[in-house]
């Protein structure tokens, strides 16, 4: 169900340009070659890449080849991407330190962002831990659950 809501955000906010933070290289490998098989234009970069790889995927993503880079917390920090519109959290970070340096890949120098997070039942200690950390509660993106089962019907 979880990558229905993913599906759905990336549908209702066609045209943005998106990172979507995974924790494992498998499941950024899989989401990747989902969205994809969906006509989207994902491109994976992670860990166990090699550096020419990762490079490519990024120079691909930051060309405007692909506007959504889906990726582990290796992109989180240190890679110089100027416009990120979006960032949705798939799996929750283990650290708010980890979530602070993945949110801020969006709404650089003066621009506007949104960071969405998808928890599981799993995640939601971590979730309030962010929570707590900032000093807020996180808002929720107004998802319509019809929309989300419809598309779920169509596309899987």
């Amino acid at each position: 169900m979880q990558e229905c809501y993913l599906v759905y955000i990336l549908t209702e906010m066609s045209g943005s340009t998106s990172m979507v933070f995974t924790r494992t290289c498998d499941a950024t490998s899989f989401l990747a070659l989902l969205l994809r098989n969906l006509g989207f234009r994902a491109i994976p970069i992670f860990g166990h890449m090699n550096q020419s790889k990762r490079l490519g995927a990024l120079n691909k993503f930051k060309a405007g080849e692909y506007n959504i880079l889906i990726c582990t917390d290796v992109a989180s920090r240190g890679l110089d991407i100027p416009s990120v519109d979006m960032v949705i959290n798939y799996d929750i970070p283990t650290t708010s330190k980890d979530y602070i340096h993945r949110v801020g890949r969006t709404a650089r120098a003066g621009r506007s962002g949104v960071a969405i997070s998808l928890p599981n039942q799993y995640e939601i200690e971590w979730y309030m831990q962010i929570e707590k950390l900032i000093g807020k509660k996180l808002p929720e993106f107004p998802a319509q659950e019809e929309e989300v089962l419809l598309l779920l019907e169509q596309s899987f």
